[in-house]
């Protein structure tokens, strides 16, 4: 057997690749051995009797399809696991998540004016406090506090136009009392 790596180390600096890509035509032995140049080495490589070989695949099918099961919830069970819970999914993350969202939606009804300042950071300050497990209940306690405040508003309005009622009611009376009281000396003198 005649020792061609003369041949394959020159095939692989024509071919622009490494040794072990470059393939040999098993049936031209001879021939190939006689070439010791770059030139008759493209020669062979014009003829067929030299080529480079195909990549190697590595295909990602089976991969993407067991992705995609997990993506569905498979081979997520106990035996599977092998970090704590907080090292699979932080706590830490879990709680920013849910302060931006709540700081958010804050922000949000704040500059459309739904929430006044005070209200704002009432629920800013609860919302740090875990007050709030979602954006729901967030959402439940601004309509419930919202409807209290307007229905104190209301309990208040009526207070002072019954306030307003009584005054008048009772300046009526005086006017009344006082229009008496003038009017009797008068029918004494007279």
């Amino acid at each position: 057997m005649v020792s061609l790596k003369l041949q394959k180390r020159l095939a692989s600096s024509v071919l622009k690749c490494g040794l072990r890509k470059v393939w040999l035509d098993p049936n031209e032995v001879q021939e190939i051995s006689l070439a010791n140049s770059r030139q008759t080495v493209r020669k062979l490589v014009k003829d067929g009797f030299i080529h480079r070989k195909i990549p190697v695949v590595h295909s990602k099918a089976r991969h993407q399809l067991h992705v995609l099961a997990k993506s569905k919830g498979r081979h997520t069970g106990y035996g599977r696991r092998k970090g704590t819970m907080n090292a699979r999914m932080p706590f830490k993350v879990l709680w920013m998540r849910r302060m931006r969202v709540l700081r958010r939606l804050l922000r949000k009804y704040r500059s459309a004016k739904k929430i006044d300042k005070h209200l704002y950071h009432e629920l800013y300050a609860a919302s740090k406090g875990n007050q709030f497990k979602n954006k729901r209940v967030l959402m439940e306690t601004i309509h419930s506090k919202k409807a209290e405040i307007a229905r104190k508003k209301l309990l208040q309005e009526q207070a002072e136009a019954r306030k307003v009622k009584a005054k008048l009611k009772t300046d009526k009376k005086l006017a009344k009392t006082s229009k008496k009281t003038e009017e009797e000396p008068a029918q004494e003198e007279s």
